[in-house]
């Protein structure tokens, strides 16, 4: 199981902490720190989309106005904790965020 986010996302810590208590083996991708490829963003932006970025983040709202216009896939190699956190595979199937609902399918 992969959770990428970033070590400063409190939403991602939850996540790794619970994955962790619930028995779950998990490795940590920080986005910033370990640079995605294009071909690695390729499954999380065929899953998501543009939800993947995170819109109302404070790095969004620093975004020139042509960055801002790009595509989803420009923002984030320019812009990586752009990336609405955190996102969880298994290889097979992928989720994006941690509300109840997400935690369920996982612990």
């Amino acid at each position: 199981m992969i959770l990428y986010g970033l070590p400063t996302c409190s939403d991602c810590n939850k996540a790794r902490k619970a994955l962790a208590e619930a028995g779950q083996d998990v490795t940590f991708r920080d986005v910033r720190a370990d640079r995605l490829s294009a071909e690695e963003w390729a499954p999380l932006l065929a899953e998501f989309g543009d939800n993947l970025v995170d819109k109302k983040s404070q790095t969004y709202r620093n975004l020139n106005a042509w960055m801002r216009e790009s595509e989803a896939e420009d923002q984030l190699a320019d812009q990586p904790a752009l990336m609405a956190r955190p996102v969880i595979t298994d290889g097979t199937r992928w989720t994006l965020g941690w509300d109840d609902d997400v935690r369920a399918g996982w612990t």
